[in-house]
C-alpha cells in the first residue's frame, strides 16, 4: 500500500495542467484520506447561493445572507461547513490550523443569525463536495494533477476565488512561476 500524502487538513492546488474543467484554478481542503477513499471541498469557488436558499424553512437561517461555496460536485444534496470558533461550534473536527470541519447544526444557525459579520470570517458553508474512490487521489497527486500545500485559515476564510488559488500556489516552495498561469495553458 502507498503511502498517503494528503492527510486531512492538507490543502491541494489544482494544477494548471489538471485536465478536469470542473477543478480548474480550485484549492480544496482535504477532509478525510483513506484507502477506501478521500474527499474534501472545494474553497475558493462560489456557489452562486446564499445560505438562505439552503434552509428556507430554518427560522435562523431563512434569512440568512451568507454566501455558500462549492465544494465539489458529488453530493450536490449536501451542506458541509468549516469554521474557526469550536469555542461556539462544539463537537467539530480539527483538520489542522484551529480549522474545524463541522459541528452542531443549532450553534452554526445561531452564529450565524446573531452574528453574521463575525461569521463571514470564521465561518464557510458548502454545498457538495470532492470525492475520490480507492487510491484514485494518490494515483491523482502521484501523476502531478493537485499540488499539496500546508493549510492557511487566512486564505481558507478570507481568499477570492482566483486569489486564494495563487495563494496557495505561492506557498508551494518553488511553485511560485505557476501562479501566473491562465486556467487554460493554450491561452500562453
Amino acid at each position: 500500500m502507498s503511502e498517503l500524502r494528503a492527510s486531512p487538513g492538507t490543502v491541494l492546488a489544482a494544477s494548471p495542467d489538471l485536465p478536469d474543467s470542473n477543478f480548474s484554478h480550485t484549492a480544496l481542503v482535504v477532509c478525510e484520506h483513506a484507502a477506501e477513499g478521500a474527499f474534501g471541498l472545494v474553497f475558493n469557488r462560489p456557489a452562486g447561493i446564499v445560505v438562505c436558499q439552503m434552509f428556507p424553512e430554518h427560522p435562523l437561517l431563512r434569512s440568512c445572507q451568507q454566501p455558500v461555496f462549492w465544494g465539489g460536485p458529488v453530493g450536490m444534496d449536501s451542506a458541509q461547513f468549516l469554521h474557526l470558533v469550536p469555542e461556539e461550534i462544539h463537537g467539530g473536527e480539527e483538520l489542522a490550523q484551529g480549522v474545524y470541519l463541522g459541528g452542531d447544526f443549532e450553534e452554526f444557525a445561531n452564529l450565524l443569525h446573531e452574528d453574521s459579520e463575525r461569521a463571514m470570517s470564521a465561518v464557510r458553508v458548502f454545498v457538495g463536495y470532492s470525492g475520490w474512490g480507492e487510491s484514485q487521489l494518490d494515483a491523482e497527486l502521484a501523476g502531478g494533477s493537485w499540488l499539496p500545500a500546508l493549510l492557511d485559515p487566512a486564505v481558507l476564510f478570507g481568499g477570492g476565488e482566483e486569489s486564494a488559488w495563487r495563494a496557495v500556489i505561492r506557498s508551494i516552495s518553488g511553485m511560485d512561476g505557476l501562479s501566473h498561469q491562465p486556467p487554460d495553458s493554450s491561452w500562453n
